[in-house]
């Protein structure tokens, strides 16, 4: 029996009907799939069971591996490796439909990876079907002039239509973890503001929210030179703090950034 790492952040997924719930949010047959942290396999055994085209899997634990290998028998395409190292666009050729039991200590790193990495026109997924921490659900599908609304509200928003299927209970996993789960489905969007360099709204956004108590001007001034004009322009009040700002200042504000550095 594989005892789950507590050091990889492993909690199986167990319960049927959320599995089941999961296997059937959107049609899988035929389609390119890749399960992030497969675990003991218990999703991707329903999803199999639905008839996908290809089925990859991306399992870090070299124990988890073997069992997959067995359980499977050349049923699915096993890679050995850390998610974040993996450069995701390479991943296949095909589009892929994604599922992911994140593992919850670097479930925000990979997402923000995730956006930040994604091209303008080919993009390699069609779905991104994942669980986070509820936390941190919470604050990626947060509306701005709320406690949870912050950095990766704005990122995971920039590029992506975001929706809640559920929330999970502890007691749907093994080991149970201590907080709640939250199923998200993300799909790309067609229109969304292009950037020159997409790290330069991740930079708004940290140095924004890295003291969001606090009212916005001296990270305003510190990105633009000190130069309040652009305060003027951008008809921005500095009084406010950074979750008073809605997602299209953001956009804006990193806009105007890239011309004033480019």
């Amino acid at each position: 029996m594989i005892k789950a790492k507590k050091s990889l952040g492993q909690n199986f997924l167990i319960d049927q009907n959320i599995i089941d719930k999961i296997v059937n949010i959107i049609d899988v047959r035929d389609k390119n799939i890749l399960e992030v942290g497969p675990g003991t396999g218990n999703l991707t055994e329903k999803i199999l069971k639905k008839k996908p085209n290809n089925f990859l899997v991306v399992e870090k634990d070299y124990n988890l591996v073997n069992l997959l290998q067995e359980k499977f028998n050349g049923k699915i395409k096993i890679i050995n490796d850390d998610i974040l190292k993996i450069e995701e666009n390479s991943l296949s050729k095909q589009i892929l439909t994604v599922y992911g039991n994140l593992p919850y200590n670097i479930s925000t790193e990979i997402l923000i990876k995730w956006i930040l990495n994604m091209k303008e026109k080919k993009i390699w997924f069609n779905y991104l079907i994942l669980m986070f921490q509820k936390e941190v659900a919470d604050r990626i599908i947060s509306k701005f002039d709320t406690k949870d609304y912050g950095r990766l509200t704005v990122l995971a928003n920039w590029r992506l239509k975001i929706k809640k299927i559920c929330d999970i209970y502890p007691s749907c996993f093994s080991p149970k973890p201590k907080v709640e789960s939250t199923l998200l489905i993300f799909e790309p969007k067609r229109n969304f503001v292009k950037f020159i360099n997409p790290k330069n709204l991740e930079k708004i956004t940290r140095v924004f929210f890295m003291h969001r108590r606090k009212m916005i001007k001296k990270p305003f001034l510190n990105l633009f030179n000190n130069d309040i004009n652009y305060a003027s322009k951008m008809k921005l009040d500095l009084r406010l703090r950074p979750q008073n700002l809605d997602l299209d200042t953001y956009l804006n504000l990193t806009k105007e950034y890239e011309s004033l550095t480019s």
